[in-house]
């Protein structure tokens, strides 16, 4: 991602702007906003979802995204040996002025090491870019897994977006698959250009992992067609 919009935000609010938000663009939707404090909260505070796959991670975990490593402190509090990956220099610096020991500024496909659990928080899926990426994706996963590793990944169905007045859904086949978007985001002066973020539903997300050689389970489900999954070999 050209120019470290999430890294700038997340130093910003750590050295004291408390009200710093980020701006999220589409072509698709109406601008959104990430209050940053958002990135910065504890344990009680973070969803079902993000709690029940924190209690599931064991053994030598890398996790990717890891943004201002509140995932990454909660583990590492709690005795596991845990890598914090990011792409965003900024994130990373904060990272490490809150007590994170190993982080890596680095990008996910970029990475080589072995673990225990692979941990994709925050709709982990998005980084995955497209559809048309998602078999590149599997296999990279396995040159990063030691033997009965896992991967805990949460993502979203965005069916409900096309949900009619009547409960049904109607999708356009020949615009591609649903769950692909393209965003930017903003703070104060600093704009990203477009990146592709894919959300993906659960059954594809099954399909593609079992044609790549992995088992897929679901985990937990929430409120609003978010998920969490587990992926093994």
């Amino acid at each position: 991602m050209t120019n470290d919009v999430f890294g700038e935000a997340i130093k910003s609010y750590y050295y004291g702007n408390k009200n710093a938000e980020i701006t999220v663009t589409s072509d698709t939707f109406d601008d959104d906003s990430i209050p940053v404090d958002y990135l910065f909260r504890a344990f009680k505070e973070m969803p079902v979802i993000e709690q029940k796959a924190l209690q599931l991670t064991k053994g030598k975990t890398l996790d990717i995204g890891a943004g201002a490593g509140s995932h990454s402190l909660y583990l590492q509090k709690n005795n596991i040996v845990i890598t914090a990956l990011d792409t965003s220099e900024g994130a990373i610096e904060i990272c490490k002025k809150r007590g994170l020991s190993d982080v890596v500024c680095q990008n996910f496909f970029s990475h080589k090491s072995k673990y225990d659990t692979l941990l994709m928080l925050m709709n982990g899926s998005g980084i995955i870019g497209s559809i048309a990426n998602i078999d590149f994706f599997f296999q990279h996963l396995k040159t990063l897994l030691n033997k009965n590793g896992q991967v805990l990944i949460d993502s979203s169905d965005l069916i409900y977006l096309y949900e009619n007045e009547n409960g049904e859904f109607w999708v356009d086949l020949n615009e591609g698959y649903y769950g692909e978007m393209q965003y930017s985001i903003k703070f104060q002066n600093i704009k990203s250009e477009p990146f592709d973020w894919l959300y993906i539903d659960y059954n594809t997300l099954q399909n593609a992992a079992n044609n790549n050689g992995f088992n897929c389970e679901l985990i937990e489900e929430g409120e609003h067609y978010e998920y969490l999954a587990r992926l093994t070999l």
